[in-house]
C-alpha cells in the first residue's frame, strides 16, 4: 500500500522532505513495481523484449523501485528511498515523452481553432437525428421520443 499524504509530516523540515512531499503523487503503489518486475522477467516478457528490441532488457530498475517503495512505505520519513523512487519515475516519464517533445513534424497549437464548435454539415445532422445516441440524449433530457418503432431501428445485420 502506498504511503498516504497524512503519513508525511505536514511541515517538511529539510529540502529533501519538501521535494518528497511535492512529488509524492508520482510514487505508485508498491505492488505495481513488483508486478512490473515480474512481468519484465517472465518468459512472455523476455520473448516480447527479444521481438521488440532484439535482446533482453535489464529489469533491475523495477526491483530497485520495489525495494525503495517498501522501505518508504515502512518508514515514511526515509526521504532517501523516496527521492530515488521519484527520480526513477521522473526518468521513466522523460523517456516515455521523449518522442513527443522531439516531434518537429506537427506544429503544436496554443489555442483551439476559431471554428471548432461550428455546426455539423446538414447531411450529418440528419443522420444524427435518427441515431441511437440522439434518442438516448432525448431520453436523458426528458423529451418525448418518437413511438413509431418501424422508423427507428438500431438493429444491424452484417
Amino acid at each position: 500500500m502506498a504511503p498516504l499524504i497524512s503519513d508525511i509530516p505536514p511541515q517538511p523540515k529539510t529540502a529533501s522532505e519538501k521535494e518528497v512531499f511535492e512529488n509524492l503523487w508520482s510514487i505508485r503503489p508498491c505492488f505495481v513495481y513488483s508486478e512490473e518486475y515480474d512481468d519484465c522477467t517472465s518468459i512472455k516478457g523476455r520473448f516480447h523484449q527479444y521481438f521488440i528490441h532484439g535482446q533482453s532488457i535489464d529489469c533491475t530498475q523495477w526491483k530497485r523501485d520495489f525495494d525503495n517503495c517498501v522501505r518508504f512505505e515502512k518508514n515514511p520519513s526515509d526521504s532517501k528511498s523516496a527521492l530515488q523512487l521519484i527520480e526513477s519515475e521522473r526518468l521513466r516519464r522523460t523517456e516515455r515523452l521523449e518522442a513527443h517533445y522531439r516531434n518537429d513534424v506537427w506544429k503544436k497549437r496554443d489555442q483551439a481553432p476559431e471554428d471548432w464548435a461550428k455546426p455539423l454539415p446538414e447531411c450529418m445532422q440528419k443522420e444524427y437525428e435518427q441515431s441511437y445516441l440522439a434518442v438516448k440524449a432525448q431520453e436523458l433530457q426528458g423529451k418525448k421520443i418518437p413511438s413509431n418503432d418501424s422508423e427507428r431501428s438500431f438493429c444491424v445485420i452484417m
